[in-house]
């Protein structure tokens, strides 16, 4: 099976790329950077076919796609920086990225009749109550621009194509780029004590397990949308931060704050993150492993990474 997996850049594509490579298949990485721009960790993805590729350039992407010929397209490029969307000169940016590059990409998937899977986030939903989001609920309402611009993308993969998987995650932490998780080791090494809020609820998502499931899911036709978080139960920020601090092995001070009292963020951010994930049981996929026990294996890669 050929694959072609765009943002290889980031923290999901890069370990996308290498699950690829464990299991033989071909796997062509592409970002919008002229050469491979993420870490140099040892692993296939230095060495895989690399194409720089600009996705809201809709004529580059048809002859891409068209010249790869994949299997299937597995599309984890986006705009990320969800503070940062929300400034006025950004906007029109990220709408282009997240969901007229995404449109780009189906449209291609279509003309070949390859499958696409594209990542999407619990930003789709405007993250109140407490109950669980399921996977085909389509009651839409985003709080900003980063959740707007998903879901305009969701939409364009399932109008153009019938061959999709859309996967919705949340609290993404990988060995390639930033995220919490190491926002939160750098802090606590300087700081005595830590404010973290404590009413925004959900999972995190390891991109190494989330690779695993990817590739799982592009090897059948069981399309449609799903939910894939990491397992081990519902969460709040401050209860992550505490784990990560107890397994790192930091004496960090944790106080827990509301997110009105902790007040930093641009953009609105869902108080309720829980995704129900039991489709992915039911379509007979395995589910990713305990957010703890992912934890501990990604601070142990961190260490590795570190001696290298």
């Amino acid at each position: 099976m050929k694959v072609l997996v765009t943002g290889v850049g980031g923290q999901l594509g890069h370990d996308v790329m290498n699950e690829l490579y464990q299991r033989n298949y071909e796997g062509i990485g592409s970002d919008v950077a002229e050469t491979y721009s993420g870490i140099a960790d040892g692993s296939a993805v230095t060495a895989a076919p690399y194409v720089s590729l600009d996705i809201t350039d809709a004529s580059a992407v048809e002859q891409t796609i068209t010249e790869v010929n994949p299997d299937a397209v597995i599309h984890c490029a986006a705009w990320t920086a969800v503070d940062m969307a929300e400034e006025d000169d950004k906007a029109a940016l990220v709408r282009a990225v997240n969901a007229g590059g995404t449109k780009n990409i189906a449209e291609a998937c279509k003309k070949l009749d390859c499958k696409m899977a594209y990542i999407s986030t619990d930003y789709v939903f405007d993250g109140q109550g407490t109950k669980a989001w399921e996977p085909d609920c389509r009651d839409y309402k985003p709080l900003n621009v980063y959740g707007r611009t998903k879901l305009e993308g969701e939409l364009a993969v399932s109008s153009a194509l019938d061959k999709y998987f859309i996967i919705r995650i949340a609290w993404v932490f990988g060995l390639n780029g930033k995220n919490f998780i190491k926002t939160m080791l750098n802090v606590g090494k300087t700081h005595d004590t830590v404010r973290v809020v404590s009413d925004q609820i959900g999972t995190p998502t390891y991109t190494y397990d989330l690779a695993r499931l990817l590739v799982d899911m592009i090897e059948t036709e069981k399309y449609g949308y799903y939910h894939a978080t990491n397992e081990g139960g519902y969460i709040s920020w401050y209860d992550f931060t505490k784990e990560i601090f107890r397994q790192a092995g930091y004496s960090t001070n944790v106080i827990p704050v509301t997110t009105e009292e902790y007040g930093l963020s641009k953009a609105k951010r869902p108080f309720n993150s829980r995704l129900d994930k039991s489709k992915l049981v039911e379509a007979g996929f395995r589910p990713l492993p305990p957010w703890q026990d992912a934890l501990k294996r990604y601070l142990k890669e961190m260490e590795c990474l570190e001696r290298m």
